[in-house]
């Protein structure tokens, strides 16, 4: 009767537990199952050690309630005298073994998956800069860089009076996405330009480090159309939180149209527009754009700066100087300090106008109009190709 008793409590807390747990699981929160096949055999596995550590789990707490409830002091149960037991060692040891053995066989098979970058069908490079990425496509010769969108840009400035309620995908849009086309196994190629970065995308299954000096490799096979969102996952600055990455996945048609349309026949007018003069207000309403993507960050909006680390651009001697002085700052950075290079990131166009709006803001008011012949005419020769680029998409 005893012996009834005691295996009718056990059960009972095993049904209890059971239930609690799966309630609990009911609930939904658990990791996306994705849309790549890797990212699905990584969710399969997930949930192959979630149902084997569950099913521990409720067993080791059903015995652990039903030994409390049963074998207290307040029913009389003494505690059995040994102190040694061989098959309660063995079982103890090989049980715990066979279970490791049953969750590494599986989890060995992915991590093999994810490493096989064979059989690529195109390249992508992608840098991480502080604090946006640059994405290069090695075979169809496009490059454009991805910061975060000027709404969201906006929002998350203290006294914009944007409320970040009012933004669509808050922090998680940007101006230039990643396009790639579906059921095509893409190699993605990872390093950066200054600090570790992180480039993170929970629908693919996976998030690889991008570190100066050196490249990760992954890769994905996208199946189903549409935006997927994500972000740098690894702290690389005070603006860390502002780095999202940002992928639409189109069919190989659509994609096929799109590269047309980056590198197609307007090139060479695109080139054209790019150096093209532009008056006061075009300068400054494109500069102002310009100036909260990229600068706004550091120096503010109000280009108060943030001393001492990032120097106030309002009556900044550099600023309002000598204009050559400034574009070699400008365009190559200043080594050893958080002046980043923009020379490589940014269009003539877009330097002209930065130049021009923080030259003639913020009280500065020289005059100054920069033009985008102006900039080429004083850097490097070397860089005038990079920074008159029209592969990519304006900002």
């Amino acid at each position: 009767m005893k012996r009834t008793n005691e295996l009718i409590v056990g059960l009972a807390m095993v049904a209890v537990i059971t239930v609690i747990t799966w309630g609990v699981f009911a609930v939904g929160d658990n990791m996306p199952a994705g849309v790549t096949p890797y990212s699905r055999e990584v969710y399969q596995l997930h949930m192959i050690v979630l149902g084997i550590v569950t099913v521990i789990g409720i067993f080791v707490f059903a015995a652990m309630f039903t030994s409390i409830y049963l074998h207290r002091k307040s029913r009389g149960a003494e505690a059995a005298k040994f102190n040694h037991s061989t098959k309660a060692e063995i079982i103890w040891t090989v049980i715990p073994i066979l279970i490791l053995v049953a969750m590494a066989i599986p989890a060995t098979r992915v991590l093999i998956d994810m490493e096989d970058t064979s059989g690529a069908e195109m390249n992508i490079k992608v840098t991480g800069y502080q604090w946006l990425w640059q994405y290069e496509y090695l075979e169809d010769d496009i490059s454009f860089y991805s910061a975060l969108d000027r709404d969201s840009n906006a929002a998350r400035q203290i006294g914009s009076g944007i409320s970040p309620r009012e933004v669509d995908n808050y922090l998680l849009e940007v101006d230039n996405r990643l396009v790639v086309p579906t059921d095509t196994k893409i190699r993605i190629l990872l390093t950066s330009g200054d600090v570790i970065h992180s480039w993170w995308l929970p629908d693919l299954g996976w998030k690889r480090d991008a570190i100066p000096g050196m490249v990760n490799e992954a890769w994905t096979l996208i199946d189903e159309p549409g935006v997927y969102r994500g972000q740098c996952a690894e702290l690389c600055g005070k603006d860390h939180g502002f780095m999202p990455v940002v992928v639409e996945a189109v069919s190989p048609e659509d994609y096929r149209a799109w590269v047309a349309e980056q590198t197609g026949g307007q090139e060479t007018a695109a080139v054209d527009t790019a150096m093209d003069e532009m008056d006061r207000e075009a300068l400054m309403a494109h500069g102002e754009d310009i100036y909260e993507a990229h600068c706004a960050a550091c120096h503010r909006e109000d280009g108060s700066g943030m001393q001492p680390a990032f120097p106030a651009l309002a009556g900044n001697a550099v600023v309002t100087g000598e204009l050559s002085q400034h574009i070699d700052v400008v365009v190559n950075g200043r080594p050893g300090t958080a002046m980043a290079a923009f020379g490589q990131r940014l269009e003539a166009r877009d330097i002209a106008a930065a130049l021009t709006y923080t030259r003639n803001a913020f009280g500065n008011e020289t005059g100054d109009l920069v033009q985008p012949a102006d900039v080429v005419s004083m850097i490097d020769p070397r860089l005038d190709e990079s920074i008159v680029s029209t592969d990519r998409p304006p900002n």
